[in-house]
């Protein structure tokens, strides 16, 4: 399929610190290509929840119109967002259907019956279930099977990761979107589409914990063996670390947030003792001297208990440094602290990288967009791709192989005949010339053969006990 022909899929990524629009569309070679980006500042979110919609609402519009400053000809409908906030939970559950069928092969109809199965799950009043992942398929007595399709037998099974989230959370981003007229064609949870977007083949199958650390929120999600294993929201981010140097060195927050970036360091030991940061007074107040070491001491508390939460996940799937061969993924705007990698390695005993969502992207990108900070946005793109492709492949496989009968080709070839027959008859002298006469009657004859055509289609997909035929 050429690139033409390929949908564009925008995905908006809601955070707390930043709202950011991209549109994408893959090339012919498989890898997106960015076709419009836009950001904004978030004012009306707070650890990755909407609160005030009418400001997420003016953020969003405002990213919204730098996207299409960007690309003008750009028309934006539809959008995957992503979600994230402490109220997200998950949990295991175990599903099976007894196929009725047992001759033919197990088909993705049946696959998607036993996933919607599970969005009949007792959980939680005022909790919504926002995404099934199935993990390991079972056929009969035959287990982890990755993908049991054209595979034969009486029952499948699988083992099912079951996200959840608050009924108001996801109601107030559904309203922020809708106000803002565009229509969510799926919420994504945000650990998910970070790792779609960072993450290979090769890190599917060592295993890896792909750590996302936003403004608002610290996302987990660990892989192995190509498996989703777990998914949690840690509810500390970058703002946290920004609100922690405000109170603590008694500046103000957009001070804060510079020296983080220009000066912070998540290890005090690489820090320098004898350096200063010199903060300008308040209204004629005397100018502050802020120590580096102080900055970064600061810094790495906070870093340290978000590591501790991503052990703590880690240890109750069973997950460590034997398990976990790719290790740790670093990625999200909080992944850009100086020294995280090696205070990463000495927290949780497993290799650390930072993940760059260039894993995916077409060559001659925009250089902004190769920073960890789009990881998510980018990750929505594909999340979108990923459900555009298992739909247009379900679709084509629906169909039933069907040939026209004899007797239907009987008939349209006598009802040709006829036509150019009385075609013929006709007297060749009337005003209309013969090229359209010859269209006109070759038009009725087709006219015929599709009607007749379909009639023959509806009688292959009838149903013996379909009321409507």
């Amino acid at each position: 399929m050429n690139k033409e022909q390929q949908p564009i899929i925008v995905g908006l990524d809601i955070g707390t610190t930043k709202i950011v629009a991209i549109a994408g569309r893959k090339n012919e070679f498989g890898k997106l290509e960015v076709i419009g980006f836009g950001r904004a500042n978030s004012n009306g979110v707070k650890h990755g929840q909407v609160l005030n919609i009418d400001e997420t609402i003016c953020a969003i519009e405002q990213a919204l119109q730098n996207c299409y400053l960007s690309n003008p000809e750009l028309e934006i409908n539809e959008v995957y967002v992503g979600i994230a906030g402490h109220h997200i939970k998950s949990l295991q559950t175990r599903g099976d259907i007894v196929r009725h069928s047992t001759e033919d092969e197990i088909s993705q109809k049946e696959i998607d019956q036993l996933i919607s199965d599970q969005y009949k799950t007792y959980i939680p009043a005022g909790d919504q279930i926002i995404d099934v992942i199935p993990q390991e398929f079972t056929v009969d007595n035959f287990q982890n099977i990755p993908n049991p399709i054209g595979y034969g037998g009486v029952k499948i099974g699988a083992n099912f990761h079951i996200i959840t989230g608050d009924k108001t959370a996801i109601r107030n981003i559904n309203r922020a979107v809708e106000k803002s007229s565009l229509i969510t064609k799926d919420l994504v949870l945000q650990p998910l589409a970070s790792a779609a977007a960072v993450m290979g083949e090769e890190d599917l199958e060592a295993g890896v914990a792909i750590v996302d650390i936003g403004g608002g929120t610290t996302d987990l999600a660990v892989f192995y063996e190509g498996v989703l294993k777990h998914t949690a929201v840690i509810p500390f981010g970058g703002e946290n670390i920004t609100n922690d140097i405000k109170a603590g060195l008694g500046v103000l927050k957009s001070q804060a947030e510079q020296m983080k970036v220009q000066f912070g360091s998540a290890l005090a030991n690489e820090a320098r003792a004898n350096a200063f940061i010199t903060i300008p007074g308040h209204r004629g107040m005397p100018a502050k001297e802020i120590s580096v070491k102080n900055l970064a001491n600061i810094i790495q508390a906070r870093m340290n208990e978000i590591m501790d939460f991503v052990i703590y996940h880690l240890k109750q799937v069973g997950m460590d440094s034997r398990t976990l061969n790719g290790g740790i993924v670093l990625t999200g705007g909080g992944s850009q602290l100086r020294h995280l990698i090696q205070l990463t390695e000495y927290a949780t005993g497993l290799n650390a990288r930072i993940g760059l969502p260039i894993e995916h992207l077409a060559a001659g990108h925009i250089e902004e967009l190769s920073k960890p900070t789009y990881s998510t946005c980018i990750g929505l793109i594909l999340k979108g791709y990923s459900d555009y492709e298992h739909h247009r492949k379900h679709f084509s496989q629906s169909f039933k192989k069907f040939e026209v009968p004899e007797a239907l080709k009987q008939d349209v070839l006598t009802t040709e005949i006829a036509a150019v027959d009385n075609f013929m008859e006709e007297e060749t002298t009337s005003e209309q010339p013969i090229a359209e006469k010859t269209m006109k009657s070759r038009k009725g004859g087709l006219n015929d053969f599709w009607g007749k055509l379909k009639d023959g289609i509806i009688e292959l997909f009838r149903e013996d006990d379909d009321p409507k035929f």
